[in-house]
């Protein structure tokens, strides 16, 4: 060490700014030299792109940034530093616990445990967030210890944990770490905060059963959910964000509301069955996004739910997205290689082979092809959640066969398109994000080098013409390119892919895709991958809590709702909801033997936009009375001046 601190480092702050220190001094020790405050605030550094422990050395010239709770990267680390702590809680209240693994989330943290005979349910929860505040109390340090291979087996050995071996067994020497805080030891590359006393304000979610690295014929564990602040006013504001979005969770809105059902046990998990009123509102975002691409050139079609393997074998998606597509059927085997069938996980390669149908000029491209097609992915039952994270769903998929000079030109206006849908539905809050390849792990895409570096920067090219303010993160590239992520917050904050734009010059390699130049000479075209909603489930479960199920009048799946003030005026609203129909308005009478009041409470319930009251003048003078759901009584009109007013909101429209 004697022979490092006598080396200097230059440190490049997130400014441009530059420090000299000597090798070997630490994150925390930057941080002190830059400010108390900082200090006090720093939870982690980042160091050439790396975070790390605020205590580990720095030997090397390197562009820092020191992190704090207003970091993602910080709140990662210290959601982390949360789950080791409600470890070692469990460790000393279940002292026969196993530990498997124990990630930070989106919103928080979880651990895996194995307590063997013992169960865990919600209301033992409290009892461990008291020790987790007990252990914090303490302030113990988080410390990292390198360990060999054979040390690492010796100790899980010696703890029985069968979960950490198997663990062990992918790891390399030398890359195999350890990390202690009080009487709790934790296999673990981390980074963590410096030490317990950080962690103010903890909170157990709640409690799931999850399979052993997500496969269903390894053991069930308990999985543990919590959240962690710095400081108790964090907290409060969580909870009270927390039980207003509890209001407006899709899973709750959608039963309430009559849209979507569930039934694990005969259908299966993650498998959403559309009632009629959702059904409605599906294929009015279908058909009022459909109208709008075959105004722009789109071609709608209609591909298989099935493909033969070998179609996925030659676009990659077997095997290079196996893990997440359901198991082949199998019909036989021929040189070696399984023949068989799969439930297709993605539309594009059945769309590749509609281009290969025919044969292309220039003249011809761009080709659109579109189609709303419904593909199948083997999540994990943990891992399913209402609409936003399902089995089976459906893409508002299309591919664009262009030449190399359109991409530019076809990308700015899928964007145009894409801000189109957000707009029509008041999304306001969403974030642009170029998803790149891990340049660390380019064994898991296919295609050469040289293609996703034009990719790339094809998408950056058509971003910087736009208004867009998009970042970049690695590592979220499609296996065959790179994409533009529309993220969209729900009402808890978490951020959801819907809209995706990707570049693709791998796809028309490997199928052998041409059209023929100007020069009658054959060349490959470049294929667009978009869909402005993501899919339709999620887009719904977003839209439902984004708006609290107040849905805009042209897509609310009732319109109107007819209230006949007794038996004798139902003549009377059938007459009304024929003439509202002429007009292809949704609407719906309420027969029912309830008093006016209740009819009118039940439609404000079910958030129909308007509700007409119908009754003895109503029917006389040949008007109805209007009441608004967002703006209550607005008089007694003529049927025709009803739709005079209001007939604008009950056309769906992009524009």
């Amino acid at each position: 060490m004697a022979e490092i601190q006598e080396q200097t480092i230059e440190i490049t702050l997130p400014d441009g700014s530059t420090q000299d220190h000597a090798a070997g001094t630490t994150g925390r020790e930057v941080a002190e030299s830059i400010g108390p405050g900082l200090a006090r605030d720093a939870l982690a550094i980042k160091v050439n792109g790396e975070v790390r422990d605020l205590g580990r050395p720095i030997t090397e010239d390197a562009e820092i940034a020191i992190l704090t709770w207003d970091d993602e990267e910080g709140k990662e680390t210290f959601w982390h530093s949360s789950a080791h702590l409600m470890a070692e809680a469990l460790q000393e209240l279940y002292p026969d616990v196993k530990f498997t693994i124990g990630p930070p989330i989106d919103q928080g943290f979880y651990y895996d445990v194995d307590l063997g005979d013992q169960s865990l349910s919600a209301d033992e929860l409290e009892e461990i967030e008291e020790k987790m505040l007990e252990l914090a109390r303490r302030d113990a340090e988080y410390k990292r210890h390198e360990v060999s291979k054979e040390d690492a087996v010796r100790f899980y050995e010696e703890e029985d944990n069968a979960y950490k071996l198997e663990l062990i067994e992918d790891l390399e020497e030398g890359e195999i770490s350890f990390y202690e805080q009080g009487d709790f030891t934790d296999l673990c590359r981390g980074p963590h905060i410096p030490s317990t006393g950080r962690i103010k304000a903890p909170k157990l979610l709640s409690v799931a059963g999850a399979y052993w690295r997500g496969d269903e014929s390894n053991p069930q564990l308990t999985r543990i959910y919590g959240i962690s602040f710095p400081k108790q006013k964090l907290l409060e504001d969580f909870l009270e964000r927390r039980r207003k979005a509890k209001e407006r969770d899709h899973r709750k809105l959608g039963k309430e509301l009559d849209l979507f059902t569930f039934d694990t046990e005969k259908v299966g998990p993650g498998l959403p069955m559309w009632l009629p009123k959702g059904t409605t509102l599906r294929e009015t975002l279908r058909t009022v996004l459909q109208e709008e691409q075959i105004k722009q050139g789109y071609k709608p079609v209609c591909t298989p739910h099935i493909g033969r393997l070998d179609l996925y074998r030659t676009s990659g998606h077997y095997p290079h997205y196996e893990e997440d597509q359901f198991p082949p059927m199998v019909t036989g085997e021929a040189d070696g290689e399984e023949e068989g069938y799969l439930l297709k996980p993605m539309n594009c390669p059945h769309h590749v082979m509609l281009y290969k149908n025919d044969h292309h000029s220039y003249r011809d491209l761009p080709v659109r092809l579109s189609e709303f097609g419904t593909v199948y992915r083997q999540e994990q039952t943990g891992e399913l959640g209402g609409l936003t994270r399902v089995r089976g769903f459906t893409q508002d998929d299309a591919h664009i066969f262009c030449t190399p000079e359109q991409v530019k030109a076809e990308f700015k206006e899928v964007i145009d398109l894409t801000l189109k849908v957000l707009d029509a539905l008041d999304f306001e809050e969403f974030e642009a994000q170029i998803s790149l390849r891990d340049p660390e792990d380019t064994e898991k895409y296919v295609g050469r080098d040289e293609l996703w570096d034009q990719a790339e920067q094809d998408i950056r090219d058509a971003v910087a013409e736009t208004d867009l303010d998009a970042y970049e993160e690695p590592g979220e590239a499609a296996f065959y390119g790179p994409k533009l992520d529309f993220m969209v917050e729900d009402a808890l904050g978490r951020a959801w892919q819907l809209g995706t734009i990707q570049v693709d010059y791998n796809l028309p390699e490997r199928f052998d895709l041409t059209y023929v130049d100007q020069n009658d000479e054959r060349k490959r075209p470049v294929m667009i991958h978009r869909a402005p909603f993501g899919s339709l489930e999620r887009f719904i479960g977003v839209l439902i809590e984004h708006c609290g199920g107040n849905f805009p009048t042209w897509l609310a799946p009732t319109q109107v709702q007819i209230i006949p003030v007794g038996d004798d005026f139902v003549d009377y609203a059938e007459t009304v909801a024929a003439r509202l129909r002429t007009e292809d308005v949704r609407v719906e009478i309420d027969t029912s033997d309830e008093t006016v009041g209740y009819k009118i409470r039940n439609a404000e319930t079910q958030k129909i936009p308007y509700m007409l009251v119908v009754g003895g003048d109503e029917e006389e003078a040949g008007t109805v009375s209007v009441r608004s759901h967002a703006d209550g009584p607005q008089g007694t009109v003529s049927v025709d001046a009803f739709l005079d007013r209001i007939g604008p909101e009950f056309e769906p429209s992009l524009d």
